[in-house]
């Protein structure tokens, strides 16, 4: 790597762009007491948030929950069954409305999750009224929770509540009969999909980098970000310019690293990155380095030797490039699965990125 390549501001500036591009979300909660709101959050979302994340008071009966570099406000909202549940509509609906009407879009209610569940078998007034005023100002879906048998209470809360964007049943967590059978989770991952339908495009990755029920999901945009790193370094390899490649190359290593680290929800810092870099390149060997070397000479030769030190280069920065990132994807789900899909310390990624990338190297 270049002398003057400083890989901790590469690191700074990149990591700052992948969080900007990555953006926030806003979800707003509601449901009656006992409907299990807070075991849903945190069987959805990454930090056991509902537990460890910290609250203001947005209204009376609402609260904002967020937690460190989460990419995600719940707005938890409470006081369905009150008696004065009317004073609470209104304000809830003063407040919303005031959210959409600003000019940040990272400011609006992006969807509402309207908790019903389904033990209760009935469908009350308040959910009736808070689901008609949230639809006037956000997609609305609603949340069958404690699902163990429909018997037609889907169909039922659909139609009562028809400007609802969908319905879905979920079972938060693993449920212990007293047979000794057990009742696995279900509908999350559904929960999440019918979420990023209706969020707007700018808050989708967030909703992915927030949730840690489908790491396919991160996984998917994950790729995305290293087919698009692969293509830049490969045009940069491709330039007849000798010996400009790793200048070039090795910023957009870093924005790819950086992209996935943001991807999956990580809130490590500059520093982890320009070490996670660091430690790779220096310690790849003589394959890489002779290769990038052996096509930057090629390109000092006239004529047809620069059109084929190009091409060497351009594939082999490809390469590099694509085993980088392949290589922290493979380290980072494996991970994520044996933390129970949450995010690992800094230093277990970077010990297994290296053992990755060394199969890919």
């Amino acid at each position: 790597m270049p002398d003057n390549i400083d890989l901790g501001a590469l690191a700074k500036k990149a990591l700052h762009e992948a969080l900007r591009e990555r953006g926030h979300v806003n979800i707003l909660i509601a449901g009656r007491t006992g409907v299990g709101k807070s075991t849903l959050i945190n069987s959805v979302f990454q930090g056991q948030l509902a537990t460890t994340g910290q609250g203001k008071p947005v209204t009376q009966n609402t609260r904002e929950i967020t937690k460190g570099d989460i990419p995600l406000s719940i707005f938890d909202t409470r006081g369905l069954e009150m008696a004065d549940f009317d004073a609470t509509l209104r304000t809830l609906r003063t407040f919303v409305s005031e959210r959409s009407r600003e000019p940040d879009a990272r400011k609006h209610i992006h969807v509402g999750w309207v908790c019903i569940a389904e033990d209760l078998r009935r469908v009350e007034r308040a959910e009736e009224e808070l689901t008609q005023m949230l639809a006037d100002f956000m997609p609305v879906i609603v949340v069958i929770t404690k699902a163990r048998a429909d018997q037609n209470f889907r169909a039922l809360v659909q139609s009562m509540l028809p400007r609802a964007r969908n319905v879905v049943r979920v079972r938060a967590i693993r449920e212990e009969l007293d047979d000794g059978h057990a009742i696995p989770q279900m509908g999350l991952q559904e929960l999440i999909a019918l979420t990023m339908e209706v969020v707007p495009e700018g808050q989708r990755r967030a909703v992915t980098a927030a949730q840690k029920v489908d790491i396919a999901l991160k996984k998917k945009q994950a790729h995305l970000i290293v087919a698009g790193a692969a293509a830049s370094a490969a045009a940069v390899g491709a330039t007849p310019i000798p010996f400009s490649d790793a200048a070039l190359i090795v910023p957009i290593q870093v924005g790819m690293l950086a992209g996935i680290t943001a991807t999956f929800g990580l809130s490590f810092n500059e520093g982890f990155l320009a070490s996670l870099v660091g430690s790779v390149i220096t310690g790849a060997g003589a394959t890489m380095v002779g290769r990038g070397i052996v096509g930057g000479l090629l390109k000092l030769i006239p004529g047809v030797g620069s059109v084929v030190g190009g091409v060497i280069s351009a594939s082999t920065a490809a390469a590099i490039t694509t085993a980088f990132g392949e290589a922290y994807i493979a380290a980072l789900e494996a991970l994520f699965i044996k933390h129970g899909n949450e995010p690992p310390t800094p230093a277990e990624v970077l010990e297994s990125f290296k053992r990755e990338y060394g199969k890919r190297s």
